[in-house]
């Protein structure tokens, strides 16, 4: 069996943090099986969808490396198709028409929720002549729902889920203005795209069964089901707007890199022995539904902060210059120059050691930005307002001028300056310190030489003593 995957958002909004797990897992399972991951669009919600929010959902699916296979499918274009299968359930005596009014049904609703009924359709019209009907009115079409025994979905995450069969609605499958339900346009693409395995929500938990209903009067092959548990936030509570960030693009904003979203998203209900960090190819191989656990996890901003400061930390420079200068434009709204850039990749090993997110990281960088003469900080002013601090600045300069510049010989130079006056390396540290960064904290005062270069480390040494 070739197994194909697929990821079918509604196009009414940004790509959700809890779809894009969701995505995640689809594309993983399909990988780990060699088989496809599709993306279907399922915007029959005319009039919530819209063009912006599917790029949203393009954007942050490749933001975040999930690349689908072939051309991402409309929903709505399908509506013929749909329309044809429900015309073959009726012809198949598997489905009718029915023409109750808007009265009828609101009647029949606060009837099955005054006997707590779950099924709300009374089946009116189900045995019914059409030659009853009322003229001028349009019938929807609707599938007759087995009344005896059990649907029972074999999920693979959840096990067996029976319904008893007389809780079952003879739900609508087309509109009166003939345009098709959700519930039957997800099982007709489903059928027609190949999807092997519908990895989802289980807020979908309960549609499956009545979803199984198309499948078996379709003749139909089902595909495998697996509800995965929703994500909560911190306070035990689903996810909601009140919790902060919602969509994928709002963790790129806030400076976590898309491999660290991945690998985090995974652990939030997956896990494979003790391991919290494994790069995309370990959790390809390692993937399978066996491990989905049941219950629903729990967002921690302080783990994804942790698993995104590790990935800082072991990034190539190459790899991570071009995200940081994206983000330090959208923060100045300047591209860094040539020089800059330079003094940025130079310090790029340093500045990772303790920053969590890429705006952490920009905050970090500015020193590598900052023009001259800089505007210091008021903590750091302080310090160059010492008339000595300033004195041994311009005797460390000399001594600089000469060194080589490399970290090793910088850090022997500084180190040998102190010793020779038989001073505390903070006596010297701190106005260098607030003399190169205009800031009273810095990454170490021997990386921050070197990145600047000997230039503009003695150029900025100049500037306190110039007045």
């Amino acid at each position: 069996m070739t197994v194909v995957t697929r990821f079918a958002p509604s196009p009414t909004g940004f790509l959700h943090i809890g779809g894009a797990r969701t995505a995640l897992f689809n594309w993983l399972f399909a990988r780990h099986h060699g088989g496809a991951f599709r993306l279907r669009i399922e915007d029959t919600d005319r009039a919530r969808s819209s063009e912006a929010a599917v790029h949203a959902i393009r954007d942050g699916l490749e933001w975040l490396g999930l690349a689908w296979d072939g051309e991402a499918v409309s929903q709505f274009a399908g509506a013929a198709r749909h329309g044809e299968v429900a015309r073959e359930l009726l012809a198949r005596g598997a489905a009718y028409r029915c023409w109750a009014s808007t009265e009828e049904l609101a009647e029949m609703r606060a009837a099955a929720k005054a006997e707590g009924r779950t099924r709300l359709y009374d089946g009116r019209w189900r045995n019914r002549d059409p030659a009853e009907a009322p003229v001028g009115v349009d019938p929807v079409i609707r599938i007759k729902a087995p009344r005896e025994g059990e649907t029972v979905v074999h999920d693979l995450v959840q096990g067996d889920v029976v319904t008893r069969n007389e809780q079952l609605d003879d739900m609508v499958l087309l509109r009166a203005d003939g345009t098709p339900t959700y519930m039957l346009a997800v099982v007709v693409d489903d059928h027609d795209m190949g999807v092997s395995h519908v990895i989802r929500g289980d807020d979908h938990l309960t549609n499956a069964g009545r979803q199984l209903m198309i499948y078996q009067a379709m003749d139909w092959t089902p595909p495998a089901f697996a509800h995965i548990p929703l994500i909560h936030g911190e306070d035990g509570a689903k996810l909601s707007k009140r919790h902060d960030a919602l969509a994928v693009q709002d963790y790129r904003d806030k400076g976590y890199l898309p491999d660290a979203i991945c690998n985090y998203l995974l652990r939030l209900g997956w896990s494979h022995g003790d391991d919290e960090i494994f790069s995309r190819a370990q959790a390809t191989e390692w993937f399978s539904l066996d491990a989905v656990n049941k219950g629903a996890a729990r967002f921690d901003y302080a783990k994804l902060d942790s698993i995104n400061a590790h990935y800082l930390r072991n990034a190539e420079v190459g790899e991570l210059l071009p995200p940081l200068l994206a983000a330090i434009e959208a923060d100045t709204g300047a591209s860094p120059g040539t020089e800059a850039t330079g003094r940025i990749e130079r310090a790029l090993p340093a500045l990772t050691q303790r920053a969590k997110t890429l705006v952490e990281l920009v905050d970090k960088a500015a020193f590598c930005l900052d023009e001259r003469p800089l505007v210091p900080e008021e903590k750091a002013a302080k310090t160059l307002a010492d008339p000595s601090g300033r004195a041994l600045l311009a005797a460390l300069r000399e001594d600089l001028a000469a060194t080589p510049w490399t970290p090793e010989d910088l850090e022997a130079a500084v180190k040998g300056f102190v010793e020779a006056r038989e001073l505390k390396l903070g006596k010297v540290a701190q106005p260098l310190r607030a003399a190169l960064t205009g800031r009273a904290v810095s990454p170490g005062i021997y990386d921050v030489l070197w990145s600047l270069g000997r230039e503009e480390s003695l150029a900025r040494l100049d500037d306190v003593n110039a007045d």
